[in-house]
C-alpha cells in the first residue's frame, strides 16, 4: 500500500501536511469513517484524494455539481492521477469509456452525483468492483437545517447499509451544531470520528458597511483596491444580477452575470470563462459558487445580505483559497433584512400548517433565528471574526486585527439620549414612517413630506442637531438590529416600537454604540488588504531581476494554460511560481523543491521552466538562491491588542456589580459584548474566569475538565464541548472558561504550555 507522505510529495508536490490532514488521512486509510469540518481552502480534498490513492480499489466521491466534478478531475489529470467523473453532461461514448475504466480498475477516483449513485444499475456495478472509500462532499446539503438543503442527499444513507465494509467520509466547510448532528444522523455516521479543524480564514479581511449608493461604493472598492483581480459579487435576484453586471461593464469592469435563469450551456460557458481568465468579476445569485475551486479570487462582495451566517461564511470563503490576502465586503440596510424575513415567513403564515411549509414551522423559526444572527453580525461593535467564529462554536480569544471593527479606533459611547430621541420620534409620528423620514424630522428639515404630515409641529422636530444625518441613520439601524424597532407587518417600511424600545425610553435600559464617521472620511481610510494584495508576492522579490523573472513565469503560465485549455492555476499556483523565483534552480532536482511541483508536473513542465530560467540568468544574472515558502505560509497572525477604554469601563462595572448581565443592562450592551470585553482581562490573567462565568465551582470544574480532555484529543472549537455537555452550558460561558484555561496554561491546545 503506498505511503500517504510519498503520495503527497510525488503526486501533489508538497513536503508536509497542513493541520490535521495527516491524522484524517491515516484514519481513513486504516478503514475508519470520518466527518471532516474544514474551512474552504483548508485542504479538504486531499483528505479523500490521498486515501483514494493509498487504498486498493476506486474511491467514489459524491458531489452536487457537474462544474465541481469537472474542475477536480481537470486538476487531478494535471497531476497525473487516475480520475474521472460521471454526469449527465457526458456524451454516451464518454460515459461508456468512464464505466469501462471503472470496471477495469484503472480509476483511483470517480466523481458522481447523488442521483447517479441512486440508480440500481450503478449500485450493482459498484457491488462488483473493489471500492476504496465513499466521500460525500458538501455534506451540509443533507441537512434540512443547513443553508443549502438538497433532498437527493437524504438518499445517501443507503451507503451504510449497501456497502457496510467500505470507509465513509462526509466533508463540509460550513456547519453549525444542529447541522453537524443532522449530517451524522442522516448519513449514519454517529460512530464516525469527527475532525473539526475550526472555521477561521485568517487571510480574509471582513468589512460590513451600510448601503449608501451601493453601486458606486462597489465600483470604487473594485477599482481602488482590487483592480484587475478576480472576484464574486452576490445579489439576491436575477434582475439585480443582470443590471449590475451590465452597469459594471459600462464602467470598464470586466463583469459577467450568472443565475439559474440562464440556459445550462451558457452558465457553463460563463463559469468556464471565470475559471480560465484572470481579472473577471462574476455577478451572481447564490446559484454560483459551490465547488468553485478558483484559488485566486481576491474578493467577495454581498450587495444584498444572504439568509444566514452559514451562507455568509461559505460564500465569503470562496475568496483567498490560495492563502494570500483577500477581502469580503457586505453592504446592507434594515430593509434588506425585513424583505428576507417576509420571504422566509410571510405574514399570512403560508398554509398555516406545522409542516416544512407552515408559517410557524420549526424550519422557519430556525431560518429566522439564523437571519437575526446575521443582522446582529452586521451591527456588532465587537470583532467580526470573533462573532463569526463564535456562531460556529469556535473561540477566538483576542480580536483578530483584520476586520473593519478592529481597524476602527472609535470606541462605543453611551448613546441612550440619542436612542430615546430616535424612539420618541417614531412614537410622535404615529409609528407609520421609515428611518429616512424620521431623520428628516429630527434634523428639522422642512421637506414636502414633513410639512404635509404636520411633523414640523411635533415635539421631536429639530431636536437632533448633535448628530449628523449619517449618524442618525446608524442609530436607527442599531435599534432595528437589537429588536427595539420592528418593521411594520404590511412591509411598507414603517418602524414600530417593541417592548425593548419602551425599556430604553423609560430609562430601564442603556444604549451604547460606535458613532460612525461620515462616508467620505470612512472612504479615505486605506484598506490594509489593498496594500497586502500587491505586496504578498512582491515582498518576497529581492530586486528588479526577481520581479522580471516573476512576470516572465506568469506570462509562460498563461501561454501554457491557453495552449492546453486549462485555467492558469491548474498549470501552477502563484506560490509554486514564487518558489521557483526564490530557489533559482539550475537543475531538475532543485526545481522539484518548489511547493506543488509533483512528479507529473516536473516531467511535463520542467524542461520549459529550466530553459526560461537559463535565459533569465544569462540576461539578468542568477542571484542568490533562497528557501521556498513554507507549506503553511500565509498572512501573519493578528497582533494581540490592549483592552480599550470601553473594555476598561465594563471591567470597572463588573467589579462593582458582579455579573455580566448587570453590566450589560447598565451599559445598554448585549451580554456577549460585555463578555468579550471581560475575556481580554481573563486571558491576561487579571480577572477570574469562574467569576465571569457565574457558575458554581463544581460545575465550572467539570466544564474545564471537558474542555481540556477534548483539546488533548485534538478537537477544535467549542461545538464538541457544547455537545459533550448536552448543550447545557452557553457558548459565552464556555469561551470564558476556555480563556481562563489558556491564561493558566492548562488548555492543552498547544497555544501555551
Amino acid at each position: 500500500m503506498p505511503n500517504p507522505r510519498q503520495i503527497l510529495k510525488e503526486v501533489f508536490g508538497h513536503d508536509r501536511f497542513l493541520g490535521p490532514q495527516e491524522e484524517i488521512i491515516n484514519h481513513v486509510v486504516a478503514g475508519g469513517d470520518a466527518l471532516v469540518l474544514m474551512p474552504t481552502g483548508g485542504g479538504k480534498s486531499l483528505c479523500y484524494q490521498i486515501p483514494a490513492m493509498a487504498r486498493p480499489g476506486t474511491a467514489i466521491v459524491l458531489s452536487p455539481l457537474i462544474a465541481l466534478m469537472r474542475d477536480q478531475v481537470r486538476a487531478l489529470d494535471a497531476l497525473g492521477a487516475r480520475a474521472a467523473c460521471l454526469h449527465s453532461g457526458l456524451a454516451p461514448a464518454e460515459a461508456r469509456d468512464v464505466l469501462s475504466r471503472l470496471r477495469a480498475g484503472t480509476l483511483d477516483i470517480l466523481y458522481a452525483a447523488p442521483e447517479r449513485f441512486m440508480t440500481a444499475g450503478f449500485q450493482q456495478l459498484l457491488g462488483e468492483i473493489p471500492l476504496a472509500l465513499f466521500a460525500i462532499d458538501e455534506a451540509h446539503c443533507v441537512s434540512q437545517w443547513g443553508h443549502d438543503f438538497r433532498p437527493e442527499y437524504l438518499q445517501l444513507a443507503v451507503i451504510a447499509e449497501r456497502f457496510p465494509g467500505v470507509p465513509r467520509m462526509a466533508l463540509t466547510a460550513t456547519a453549525d451544531g444542529p447541522t453537524r448532528k443532522d449530517i451524522q444522523a442522516r448519513l449514519h455516521l454517529e460512530e464516525a470520528r469527527v475532525f473539526a479543524t475550526g472555521f477561521d480564514r485568517p487571510n480574509i479581511r471582513y468589512r460590513v458597511e451600510p448601503k449608501d449608493q451601493p453601486r458606486r461604493r462597489l465600483l470604487r472598492w473594485i477599482t481602488d483596491e482590487h483592480p484587475g483581480q478576480s472576484g464574486i459579487v452576490y445579489r439576491l435576484s436575477r434582475k439585480k444580477v443582470e443590471d449590475l453586471a451590465e452597469w459594471l461593464t459600462a464602467q470598464g469592469v470586466a463583469a459577467l452575470a450568472y443565475h439559474a435563469g440562464l440556459p445550462p450551456a451558457e452558465r457553463d460557458r460563463r463559469q468556464d470563462r471565470f475559471m480560465r481568465e484572470e481579472g473577471l468579476v462574476m455577478v451572481a445569485t447564490v446559484a454560483f459558487g459551490m465547488g468553485v475551486d478558483k484559488p485566486d479570487v481576491r474578493f467577495v462582495a454581498h450587495l444584498d445580505p444572504p439568509k444566514s451566517m452559514e451562507a455568509y461564511h461559505q460564500e465569503t470563503g470562496r475568496a483567498g483559497r490560495d492563502g494570500a490576502p483577500a477581502e469580503a465586503l457586505m453592504l446592507y440596510a434594515p430593509a434588506d433584512f425585513a424583505a428576507l424575513r417576509r420571504l422566509i415567513a410571510p405574514q399570512d403564515g403560508g398554509d398555516g400548517g406545522d409542516g416544512p411549509g407552515g408559517g410557524d414551522s420549526p424550519r422557519k423559526r430556525i431560518e429566522l433565528a439564523k437571519l437575526t444572527a446575521l443582522a446582529g453580525y452586521c451591527e456588532t461593535d465587537a470583532c467580526r471574526r470573533q462573532i463569526l467564529l463564535g456562531y460556529f462554536g469556535q473561540n477566538l480569544p483576542e480580536p483578530c486585527g483584520n476586520c473593519d471593527v478592529c481597524d476602527d479606533p472609535t470606541e462605543p459611547v453611551d448613546a441612550t439620549i440619542l436612542a430615546q430621541k430616535a424612539l420618541s420620534c417614531v412614537f410622535r409620528t404615529g409609528q407609520r414612517f421609515g428611518a429616512r423620514h424620521l431623520v428628516d424630522v429630527l434634523l428639522g428639515k422642512n421637506t414636502t413630506r414633513v410639512v404635509r404630515f404636520g411633523h414640523d409641529a411635533v415635539s421631536t422636530f429639530g431636536i437632533g442637531g448633535e448628530a449628523s444625518e449619517w449618524q442618525w441613520q446608524a442609530v436607527y439601524r442599531r435599534l432595528c438590529a437589537m429588536g427595539a424597532l420592528a418593521p411594520d407587518a404590511e412591509g411598507h417600511g414603517s418602524l414600530v416600537l417593541t417592548d425593548t424600545a419602551w425599556d430604553i425610553l423609560k430609562g430601564r435600559r442603556r444604549f451604547s454604540m460606535r458613532l460612525p464617521a461620515e462616508p467620505e472620511r470612512r472612504a479615505s481610510r486605506k484598506s490594509r488588504t489593498s496594500e497586502g494584495r500587491t505586496s504578498w508576492v512582491h515582498e518576497h522579490l529581492a530586486d528588479a531581476g526577481d520581479a522580471a523573472l516573476w512576470e516572465r513565469l506568469r506570462a509562460w503560465r498563461s501561454e501554457t494554460a491557453k495552449a492546453v485549455e486549462v485555467p492558469p492555476y491548474v498549470v501552477f499556483h502563484d506560490r509554486t511560481l514564487l518558489d521557483v523565483v526564490l530557489l533559482k534552480p539550475g537543475k531538475e532536482a532543485d526545481l522539484a523543491r518548489a511547493g506543488g511541483m509533483g512528479r507529473a508536473k516536473l516531467e511535463k513542465y520542467g524542461p520549459a521552466l529550466l530553459e526560461i530560467l537559463a535565459g533569465h540568468y544569462a540576461a539578468h544574472g542568477r542571484g542568490p538562491a533562497r528557501e521556498p515558502l513554507a507549506a503553511e505560509a500565509g498572512p501573519a497572525a493578528a497582533p494581540v491588542r490592549e483592552p480599550g477604554e470601553t473594555a476598561a469601563e465594563s471591567l470597572a462595572l463588573f467589579r462593582d456589580l458582579g455579573s455580566v448581565a448587570a453590566v450589560a443592562a447598565r451599559r445598554g450592551l448585549r451580554p456577549g459584548t460585555v463578555q468579550s470585553h471581560l475575556l481580554a482581562y481573563v486571558r491576561r490573567g487579571e480577572l477570574s474566569a469562574r467569576a465571569v462565568a457565574g457558575l458554581p465551582d463544581a460545575v465550572a470544574a467539570c466544564v474545564e475538565e471537558t474542555i481540556t480532555a477534548l483539546r488533548q484529543a485534538g478537537q477544535v472549537g467549542l461545538g464538541p464541548v457544547h455537545e459533550a455537555l448536552s448543550g447545557g452550558i452557553d457558548y459565552d460561558v464556555l469561551r470564558c472558561l476556555e480563556a481562563g484555561l489558556w491564561a493558566a496554561g492548562r488548555s492543552g491546545n498547544g497555544e501555551r504550555a
